[in-house]
């Protein structure tokens, strides 16, 4: 979430102070990949703004495998893809240490450390770089915990009633036949949660049937009950849920839930 940009700066400054690397950059983890928007000690805006997709460079691969990853000579290193040389390049760039930062086993930012020489980054900058980034994990647990409760509060009264009738709209919708009928449920259903919607944000794009399998969860029946209700199998809601899960860069039931209703799909 944008507000917890504050936090990475941060953590930025405090791995640049415990490492002495000279440049130090990262970002907070949106669906696909980590977006660079904090730079401290670049001499250009060649990294400003990238997207590094999950899996892609040393930061994507990072992201993928939840652990810190470092290379000697990002151009010329083994083992990480190289989409990203020219920007890294362009910024003259050579060592480079990426840092997931892991909070309930998600992974919400990434932070990066670099030299402009080819030069091994030793144990103790390796070291420094990992305390950086358990200082934001810590952080970002204490404002999510916030956060939830100011949600929680701010929910109006009765409002689970609404969620259990979205729910319940949603699982009626299914077993209408006549396509316009069910068209128009939804469109009810989504202005119910649209409700919550936050503004200027990329909305991931769920399908009906993805959307029916989180509203159930949502309160709280197993895949079996999701199933039962749905007409379905419940293999074919776990493949359901797998891939509303993706979408929302998410690794829970709960966490997609939490996610949907953030981002307006849910009430």
């Amino acid at each position: 979430m944008q507000e917890d940009l504050p936090e990475v700066r941060r953590a930025l400054a405090t791995l640049r102070h415990g490492t002495g690397l000279p440049v130090v950059f990262g970002g907070l983890v949106q669906p696909g990949g980590v977006r660079l928007s904090e730079l401290l000690g670049t001499g250009t805006n060649a990294l400003l703004g990238l997207t590094v997709m999950r899996g892609n460079g040393l930061g994507g691969k990072a992201l993928n495998l939840g652990k810190p990853l470092a290379v000697t000579d990002y151009s010329h290193a083994a083992g990480i893809s190289h989409q990203y040389d020219q920007p890294v390049t362009a910024e003259g760039l050579r060592s480079i240490v990426a840092v997931p930062v892991v909070v309930n086993r998600v992974v919400r930012a990434v932070l990066y450390g670099a030299l402009r020489q080819a030069l091994p980054l030793g144990d103790r900058v390796l070291t420094a770089a990992r305390d950086a980034a358990r200082d934001l994990e810590q952080e970002l647990a204490v404002r999510d915990a916030q956060r939830s409760r100011i949600e929680d509060a701010k929910v109006p009264r009765g409002w689970e009633e609404v969620r259990a009738a979205h729910a319940e709209l949603r699982q009626l919708a299914a077993e209408v036949t006549d396509e316009a009928l069910r068209q128009r449920v939804h469109e009810v259903c989504a202005r119910l949660a649209a409700s919550w919607a936050p503004a200027d944000v990329a909305v991931p794009s769920l399908s009906a049937r993805e959307l029916d399998v989180l509203s159930g969860i949502a309160l709280g029946q197993t895949n079996a009950e999701v199933a039962l209700r749905l007409g379905v199998r419940p293999e074919t809601v776990k493949a359901y849920l797998r891939s509303a899960m993706r979408k929302l860069d998410v690794h829970s039931r709960l966490a997609a839930v939490v996610a949907a209703r953030r981002f307006g799909l849910l009430p």
